[in-house]
């Protein structure tokens, strides 16, 4: 299933990197892509919205509703 995030913080490619490890620990099969210009995080997984927004807050990025 497809999952969208609105992700503060991500200012560099360092943080898009963090975002996407973040997002595979929590499921390694995850297909993620990043668009930084307009905060959006998209990931292919069929982990649970919040386990996956817990692990990107955990790396320290705001995750808006």
């Amino acid at each position: 299933m497809n999952q969208t995030f609105t992700v503060n913080g991500m200012t560099c490619g360092h943080c898009e990197m963090a975002v996407k490890r973040a997002v595979k620990q929590a499921d390694p099969q995850a297909e993620v892509t990043i668009d930084r210009a307009q905060n959006l995080v998209s990931v292919q997984s069929d982990k649970a919205r919040e386990e996956l927004a817990k692990a990107i807050a955990e790396e320290g990025y705001a995750v808006a509703a």
